[in-house]
């Protein structure tokens, strides 16, 4: 059975790591769009000021405060959503946190804290929202939130990395089973390259160096997007960024020289020129810095190639285009002398 969606003015849509950076962004456009929102993060403060402002412009919003890593938590934000607007219809796993560190010189400690919230939390979210949208008329969408870090290595960022590639295998295989049952569920993985969100501020770093994300970067509005058309049509998964597409095809393709090019990547994570202090992030309690969508490094605001992804009118125009413009070339080349 296929899933039904909505237009986003009928949805009731649940967004973790709502509090900050695409998350957050997401929730602003679907609220606008006419969507009920429910807001979830740690930062009760942080949440309160988001629902505020969605409200002061005429939106719906509703905010729970939990932490994804911890299962029982998640399980009372879904039942608070059934219990509030009598269910939901699409499900975001947004939330993601990450250390700035050599993988030897990360503690096992922070690895797991990492999982926990990554991974853990969109397994529990996964769950939960399952067991509602398969018995909910019309099904739903869930949509989960990885990385182009789910499909290539990374120095600096390993625990972060491992969490997204734990995260595209496990999106991968549930989505097996729901179309094995026949289930009305719509899975996505949207995997974002880098992109201008406040992350390198949040994370905790332990190099010594100013954290940052390797350009192009792209703008938080494109994920939002992404997510957002995944919430309207069934799609296996949306990459947000070209550049970032062609990382990935280079990891695939080409791994032993992707491997001798981004072994020198660490530079553009962690900035030797810009000594800093360690910092502890928000890895394992909010840091007082949500709220926000954008962080240091600004994004570009467009990408044609997740255009053509989430329009697919746009890609056959340029085909068509490009047709037609080689059809007159060769018709001109035709009638010279």
């Amino acid at each position: 059975m296929k899933a039904q969606l909505k237009p986003l003015s009928e949805q009731v849509i649940v967004i973790t790591g709502a509090s900050s950076g695409h998350g957050l962004e997401t929730a602003r456009r679907a609220a606008a769009a006419g969507a009920r929102v429910v807001l979830i993060a740690r930062d009760g403060d942080a949440l309160a000021r988001v629902r505020d402002q969605i409200q002061t412009t005429g939106g719906t919003a509703v905010t729970f405060v939990a932490d994804v890593g911890q299962e029982e938590e998640v399980e009372r934000a879904a039942t608070f959503a059934i219990d509030h607007f009598g269910g939901f219809d699409t499900w975001v796993n947004n939330a993601g946190i990450g250390v700035y560190a050599a993988a030897l010189e990360t503690p096992t400690a922070d690895h797991r804290q990492v999982f926990e919230t990554n991974y853990w939390g969109v397994v529990y979210g996964s769950l939960a929202a399952l067991r509602h949208l398969k018995e909910k008329p019309g099904g739903g969408a869930l949509i989960n939130v990885g990385s182009i870090n789910s499909d290539m290595p990374s120095p600096v960022i390993s625990s972060y990395t491992a969490s997204k590639h734990a995260v595209k295998g496990f999106t991968d295989s549930l989505r097996l089973e729901m179309m094995a049952e026949g289930a009305p569920v719509s899975i996505t993985l949207i995997k974002p390259g880098p992109v201008g969100t406040p992350f390198p501020q949040h994370g905790r770093n332990l190099t010594g160096y100013k954290a940052q994300l390797p350009p192009p970067l792209y703008a938080p509005s494109l994920v939002a997007d992404a997510i957002l058309d995944a919430a309207q049509h069934p799609r296996r998964s949306l990459t947000v960024g070209g550049v970032g597409k062609l990382q990935v095809l280079g990891a695939q393709l080409m791994p032993l020289l992707f491997d001798r090019v981004a072994q020198n990547m660490g530079v553009l994570l962690a900035n030797p020129a810009r000594p800093v202090p360690v910092s502890p992030g928000n890895l394992y309690a909010p840091d007082g810095k949500d709220g926000v969508t954008e962080g240091e490094q600004k994004g570009r605001p467009v990408s044609a190639f997740t255009a053509t992804r989430t329009h697919p009118g746009i890609a056959l125009g340029a085909v068509a285009l490009a047709g037609a413009a080689l059809g007159l070339a060769v018709r001109a080349r035709g009638r010279k002398p």
